[in-house]
């Protein structure tokens, strides 16, 4: 590790933390995540971390060009991962990564979407931790977290939060937010759309793609009517919500996602279905930014 990596990560190790908690080891600016399914715990605190990186980076001119100027750091500016909290014990173990957004002119933005990242942080550890003595002398027990960032363009930030959940079995989902970055806004998936017909326009196209896919690859298998699955046990797939999971990708293009067991089963994972342009271009407010 280098002189600056050192000197940086010593000033988030002497934040203060509260007496209770047992670790605190700051992960700043540790390189872009890879999914991993670990099994360290760090408990930390994620406000004073933020806070502590944030002003550094916003007020002082020494500290941001220190940033600069460290391998991988110009991607780390916008995103990073600020704490991690880990646990292991006996049948169980956990790994939430809570990430960061920095160095955004709109503070306003920036603090609503680092304290949402907070929070869900902060709610999965606590909600799994209450499940530990619940859970003793049963099959693993486990959750896992990360983010990723999906699309890094001139004007679009999309980013990616994950979370495994294992009892016996695991389950991922996941969330997403796209970011204008010219605008400092956060894009929903009603905004793109001059009215709500994009709901049901989205959901034909869908339905379309998995029937394809299922003639193409009959490997696959989505809940979806004319499938020839039984439908009496099985709750079908019929349209997407107002406010379904989204992003846009590098190309410009929509992307509709659904968490694991959604539309099909489990062993699929998570699933995610790219949108033709040309069916939703008439009903965009702009083309500013599907492509």
């Amino acid at each position: 590790m280098d002189k600056k990596m050192k000197k940086l990560k010593q000033e988030y190790m002497n934040v203060q933390i509260p007496a209770e908690l047992e670790t605190l080891v700051t992960q700043s600016l540790r390189p872009a995540q890879q999914r991993k399914r670990g099994i360290t715990w760090f408990l930390g605190s994620a406000a004073a971390a933020i806070a502590l990186f944030v002003s550094g980076v916003n007020i002082s001119p020494a500290f941001a060009q220190s940033m600069s100027e460290m391998p991988a750091v110009s991607a780390l500016v916008k995103l990073v991962t600020f704490t991690e909290y880990t646990a292991k014990g006996d049948g169980y173990h956990a790994d939430v990564k809570v990430p960061a957004i920095t160095n955004m002119p709109d503070n306003k933005l920036q603090d609503m979407l680092n304290e949402k990242y907070i929070a869900e942080g902060q709610k999965l550890y606590k909600e799994f931790m209450a499940e530990i003595d619940q859970w003793k002398g049963k099959p693993l027990m486990g959750v896992d977290s990360g983010y990723e960032v999906v699309t890094d363009t001139d004007q679009l930030l999309s980013i990616q939060r994950w979370v495994v959940q294992t009892k016996a079995s695991a389950y991922e989902t996941l969330k997403y937010d796209t970011i204008d970055k010219k605008n400092q806004v956060l894009l929903t998936l009603p905004s793109l759309f001059k009215d709500e017909s994009y709901v049901s326009v989205i959901s034909e196209n869908i339905k379309e793609q998995m029937h394809g896919q299922m003639k193409t690859d009959p490997n696959k298998v989505y809940w979806v009517k004319g499938a020839g699955l039984d439908e009496t046990n099985i709750l079908m797939f019929d349209s997407i919500s107002k406010t379904q999971s989204f992003y846009i990708n590098v190309d410009g293009k929509l992307v509709i996602a659904f968490n694991e067991s959604d539309v099909a089963p489990g062993s699929a994972g998570p699933v995610q279905f790219v949108i033709p342009t040309e069916v939703i271009n008439s009903l965009l407010v702009s083309q500013q930014y599907i492509k």
